[in-house]
């Protein structure tokens, strides 16, 4: 990637930060005085803490720079880490994301690694901010009560990633009254049962008891009480509190907002972004100024390259007279293993909704919008085929104008689907099983099964049972950044990992370690985790 395209990212992004598509995200926030004489503050610092779902850093927003909470360093500890994806490109590209990947060499002074710690505790600030701001707003009670409970579920679901990605982290709950290196707050990790009991459970909570049920008025994008209820339930599943991760995904589930959407590849284009039965929590992103406003290089960072991103010769376009003659698809990063290729059973329609397939001298991939992907014209150093993340494509289709695009292509309008129905179900499944409730069990995962044109799950025992809701859960939520923890969470990450080729250390890499710059700033108060 060349400087100029960097500076070119970075100005267009410090152009359009802070605002996004529909409602309430298409007002920047303003930073003014005080929120007890303008209300106005308040709500913009509301704005200020979803944008920076976008990026929490505009005077940074290059994804190869700054501070990151859903982009590129994202995409490389959720998906590239676990075995579902392979960094992809060519072996030399992106040194920190290949480090990430192949464990050995993955130290606490990766910059991916420094990017992410920075990136949500300024999230999190931002949150604080707000919650600070609405405090002291001269607001009716129910806008208070409502956008601080968003504001909550925002931090709680922050700090749940954080706990996933390095464990017990420090936690900061209120607007620093001096320096960030003066508060000792930024620099005492809690342990891991303190964050969920101090931080995320108490924050999520609040949210459930506060947010509203989604509805035609709800504006895009702002968390709802289903979004907390489901979230909320994920972090039990985490603690293995079936009890609660039941009943509130019963909740979800009988409150009658959702329903799993027919089509399951509409999900991932723009006609199924806040899609009324499946959406259940997604990053918003849209149009600022007439211009795209998206994660910085989350579509072009996932897309197919004309090289293919190997190192072999550039590939002769396939379509000369077609839309987007003189340009590849993007980068080339993420990509689909074997593994999980292999993991679809014959005739699972999420196989061709979440990969894009391009064998060795095979005929080209066509995708939905009429883009066709260069042919392989040798193997790439992953082996005979190219695999890519359909998930992750935006059609740039400006002719036809399937999806919205205007011309940025760092900055592409694609929502990222944090939370849908599919996984309520599937939450509520494992919960079910673990509780013997089978019947109830096997009914969601079946729900599951028939939406992807499957059969019904053979599976009886309690264990097989089991096996087979963690398997769904790979195939229906492959490449959306959950893999990882799951293997994690059930104790299978040493095990399935190096099966997968892995150069995974039990004991160790089931965390990131502290970034070393985190620990030089404390003065050493903030310890590492073990063997890093």
């Amino acid at each position: 990637m060349t400087k100029v395209k960097v500076a070119a990212i970075l100005l267009a992004f410090m152009l359009l930060s802070g605002a996004c598509k529909k409602s309430f995200l298409s007002t920047p926030p303003q930073g003014q005085e005080s929120p007890l004489l303008d209300p106005q503050i308040a709500l913009d610092e509301v704005t200020a803490a979803y944008s920076a779902l976008i990026t929490p850093d505009p005077t940074g927003a290059s994804a190869f720079n700054g501070y990151d909470i859903h982009g590129l360093f994202f995409i490389t500890v959720t998906n590239i880490m676990s075995d579902d994806a392979d960094k992809g490109s060519y072996p030399g590209d992106q040194g920190p994301a290949g480090d990430i990947d192949n464990f050995t060499t993955l130290t606490s002074d990766n910059q991916y690694i420094d990017g992410l710690w920075r990136g949500y505790y300024a999230g999190i600030s931002r949150t604080n901010n707000a919650l600070n701001a609405l405090a002291q707003a001269a607001l009716d009670t129910g806008t208070i009560r409502i956008r601080s409970a968003e504001m909550r579920f925002i931090r709680g679901y922050l700090y749940f990633n954080l706990l996933r990605m390095f464990g017990g982290v420090p936690i900061v709950l209120t607007v620093p009254s001096g320096p960030r290196e003066t508060d000792s707050s930024f620099y005492v990790r809690a342990t891991d049962s303190a964050v969920y009991n101090k931080a995320i459970i108490p924050d999520l909570q609040y949210a459930v008891n506060n947010l509203p049920l989604k509805s035609k008025q709800t504006d895009l994008g702002r968390a709802t009480k289903g979004a907390a209820e489901t979230l909320l339930a994920k972090v039990y599943l985490y603690l293995k509190n079936w009890p609660q991760a039941y009943n509130l995904t019963l909740d979800v589930i009988n409150s009658g907002q959702y329903g799993l959407e027919p089509d399951y590849s509409k999900i991932w284009r723009q006609a199924g972004d806040n899609d009324p039965l499946e959406s259940v929590f997604e990053i918003e992103t849209g149009i600022f100024g007439g211009a795209d406003n998206g994660i910085p290089e989350y579509c072009e960072f996932q897309g197919p390259r004309q090289d293919n991103g190997m190192g072999t010769p550039t590939t002769p376009w396939n379509n000369p007279n077609a839309w987007n003659p003189t340009n590849d698809g993007g980068f080339g990063f993420d990509m689909p293993t074997q593994n999980l290729v292999d993991a679809y059973e014959p005739g699972d329609v999420r196989k061709a909704a979440t990969i894009i397939s391009l064998p060795e001298g095979g005929p080209p991939d066509t995708l939905f919008d009429g883009f066709v992907v260069p042919t392989m014209t040798g193997p790439t150093a992953y082996g005979p085929i190219a695999y890519y993340n359909y998930k992750a494509w935006h059609s740039e289709n400006r002719l036809n104008q399937i999806e919205v695009f205007f011309g940025n292509r760092g900055l592409k309008q694609k929502n990222v689907h944090i939370l849908r129905y599919g996984e309520v179900l599937l939450i509520n499944a494992e919960a079910a099983n673990e509780l013997s409730n089978s019947g109830m069990a096997i009914a969601d995962l079946n729900q599951v099964r028939q939406r992807a044109n499957l059969g019904p799950t053979a599976a009886g025992s309690q264990s097989d049972l089991r096996t087979a809701i963690w398997n769904e859960r790979r195939v229906e939520l492959a490449m959306e950044h959950d893999r990882f923890w799951d293997l994690v969470r059930q104790g299978r990450a040493s095990q399935v990992m190096q099966a997968s080729g892995k150069n995974f250390t039990a004991g160790k890499n089931e965390l990131l370690p502290i970034p070393s710059a985190e620990i030089a700033i404390s003065g050493g108060r903030l310890s590492q985790n073990l063997g890093y």
